[in-house]
């Protein structure tokens, strides 16, 4: 994988709905030795799964949103709860804004599944407050190769 383009996978901040209200993180973090100080979402089993821009490739609004929706859809018929949450590049200046999905309890596996389908070039997939960027475009070399990040919670 392009070394710049996984630097801004990394450096891309996340919004995730909790119940304290929104909570702005990154893959970019310091190694956590102690997960107690991490915000509780953090600490758990989840994915962040897309439908927009498959392969990078930009495409009209209305089919991305009708791609998302599909994606959501099969969530919820999954039986998984579902929660919308939004990617941002780190630059103050940046103009892109992906929406995602916060996927609760999903197995890695399946992610992956889902990021393949979708034709995605990654997945975020976290579990014990590990953040990983899974490789998932069937077209990559690198297929299915994980980069292991680290939580920066973002003010």
């Amino acid at each position: 994988m392009d070394q710049t383009l996984l630097r801004s996978y990394f450096s891309t901040i996340y919004e995730f709905p909790t119940p304290a209200g929104t909570l702005r993180v990154s893959l970019d973090g310091e190694i956590v030795q102690d997960q107690a100080g991490l915000p509780e979402l953090l600490t758990r089993k989840f994915a962040v799964l897309t439908a927009y821009n498959p392969r990078s490739m930009l495409i009209p609004r209305r089919v991305n949103d009708q791609r998302h929706h599909v994606l959501r859809d099969l969530l919820i018929l999954g039986c998984y709860r579902v929660e919308p949450c939004v990617g941002s590049e780190a630059e103050p200046e940046g103009i892109w804004r992906e929406p995602a999905w916060l996927v609760h309890g999903m197995d890695r596996d399946e992610a992956i599944a889902f990021g393949r389908v979708f034709r995605q070039n990654t997945i975020v997939f976290a579990q014990g407050g590990r953040p990983e960027l899974i490789i998932t475009d069937p077209t990559a070399d690198d297929i299915g190769r994980t980069f292991q990040g680290n939580w920066r919670v973002r003010s």
